[in-house]
């Protein structure tokens, strides 16, 4: 940020902050004097505040001053009728705070500027999010506006232990960045652990919190999220009392949760919102979705390349026979409808409103019957890539470690057979048993050795069993 140094001569003054901000139209000067002789200067940036509180807050008082001199301390606890003004020694401090919304008043006599906060740009409301909808539950949402996501979590856990730690990042977009937790349950060494990876961030901007995820999280080449992502304040509200802690960023309305354990990514946001058992069964179901979609089409061709005799006669002979005439070998044909299937997920994502959706279902029906009708695909292979697509869509948080492991799988299948597949398998646990969250072990709860202080572990707990939410990793001794 360029450097700013102001002196006690309000002229001099306006000289520097008008060639600080030269060609910039947006920058908005007001020179005032009371008829006593007060001579202020008023600096904001046009459409970033509330120019009604302008108007009626700071010009009308200035004007209405009654002595010829007043100093900055004066401006800001007398004159000025707005709850949030202060003197700010610091330049820099000011000139982020101008830049962000809030107005500055300088006076003759005094080289303290004061701060008044008149932010008033518009935001959007705080609907629910349309990736994360629930079937019962709260439906606010974050918002791109920073302090009214704070007020979402304030407005959910009234406790003074609630800490929001704020920071500037980013020296260009100089981006406010807050760390929440609760003090007393969130342990200090993953607090201070968290500072020291944001204090060592060297981006030249930040426009959304995958900025900051991609650069502090663990494991940074494993295809498994190991730092939470959410827009919704409830779940964020449960992330602290059991324990963790949250980052926002200004800007975006999407908030970082750490630590990141695989459970976490095979839970649904209202699963504490429904009854027990049908939250315990939707969870197991997640998880058997999980596995088909990495393993079913790895699994149909190893048996038909290796281990063919595994199949019921019937199912062999019916696939045999539907692969009559088809160019491609099996492993061929999964490879391309899968690639097929992503381009198709991926059109349709990018394809605005309804028509992105329709697009995906018809261009798959139609793609997949016409290549059917053609015996350039065979009708079992299509079954298979749309059971292992289907499935995934069921952990929506794991789907690029779904997308990831399918091709991975497959390619190992299709070398070695079951015992590629297996052995593919076995790797991706080893992997799952090395990776860590911000030192908190990632199959947290999964493992006999390793659990946490909560009681609510694979299967869904109900609350009357659960007498503590505590998320503190310990090992159990041997």
């Amino acid at each position: 940020m360029p450097v700013l140094k102001l002196t006690c001569s309000l002229r001099e003054n306006l000289a520097a902050m008008k060639a600080l901000f030269q060609g910039d139209n947006t920058f908005v000067t007001r020179e005032t004097e009371s008829p006593s002789g007060l001579r202020c200067a008023v600096f904001f940036i046009d459409g970033m505040v509330n120019n009604l509180a302008i108007n009626q807050s700071i010009i009308r008082p200035l004007v209405a001053y009654e002595h010829p001199t007043a100093d900055a301390d004066l401006l800001a606890h007398t004159v000025i009728q707005i709850n949030d003004s202060k003197v700010v020694p610091d330049e820099q401090q000011m000139l982020s705070a101008l830049l962000y919304g809030d107005t500055v008043i300088l006076t003759e006599g005094d080289a303290r500027p004061v701060v008044v906060n008149t932010k008033g740009f518009s935001v959007r409301s705080a609907t629910e999010p349309d990736n994360e909808r629930v079937l019962r539950g709260p439906r606010e949402g974050f918002t791109e506006a920073f302090m009214p996501n704070l007020a979402l979590i304030r407005r959910r856990l009234n406790d003074p232990r609630l800490k929001f730690s704020f920071s500037r990042m980013a020296g260009r977009t100089n981006t406010v960045v807050c760390l929440c937790y609760l003090e007393g349950v969130t342990e200090a060494g993953l607090v201070e652990e968290t500072r020291r990876r944001l204090d060592t961030l060297s981006l030249d901007g930040i426009l959304d919190a995958n900025y900051i995820s991609e650069t502090i999280r663990d494991g940074r080449f494993s295809p498994f999220p190991t730092l939470g992502t959410t827009e919704r304040p409830d779940v964020v509200v449960a992330r602290l009392l059991e324990g963790r802690l949250a980052i926002l960023v200004d800007g975006t309305p999407v908030a970082l949760t750490a630590p990141c354990i695989l459970q976490e990514c095979l839970q649904a946001n209202d699963d504490y919102y429904l009854p027990t058992p049908q939250a315990g069964l939707a969870r197991v179901l997640r998880s058997v979705g999980f596995l088909l979609s990495i393993a079913v089409p790895a699994l149909y061709v190893a048996l038909l390349y290796y281990h063919a005799e595994l199949f019921p006669t019937r199912m062999l002979l019916a696939i045999a026979a539907a692969q009559k005439g088809v160019p491609l070998p099996p492993l061929w044909e999964i490879f391309t409808l899968l690639i097929v299937f992503e381009i198709l997920k991926e059109a349709g994502t990018r394809t605005p409103g309804v028509i992105g959706s329709t697009m995906s279902i018809v261009g798959g029906l139609v793609l997949g019957q016409s290549a059917v009708t053609a015996r350039l695909i065979s009708a079992p292979a299509v079954i298979i890539v749309a059971v292992a697509a289907v499935t995934g869509l069921a952990s929506p948080k794991l789907q690029a470690a779904a997308l990831t492991l399918r091709f991975l799988l497959l390619l190992s299948a299709a070398f070695f057979g079951l015992y590629g597949l297996v052995f593919g398998l076995s790797l991706v646990l080893l992997h799952l048993c090395a990776l860590h969250s911000f030192g908190t072990p990632y199959l947290l709860n999964l493992l006999p050795r390793v659990h946490a202080h909560t009681e609510d572990r694979w299967w869904r707990v109900s609350w009357r069993k659960m007498h503590s939410r505590r998320f503190l990793a310990r090992k159990e001794k041997p």
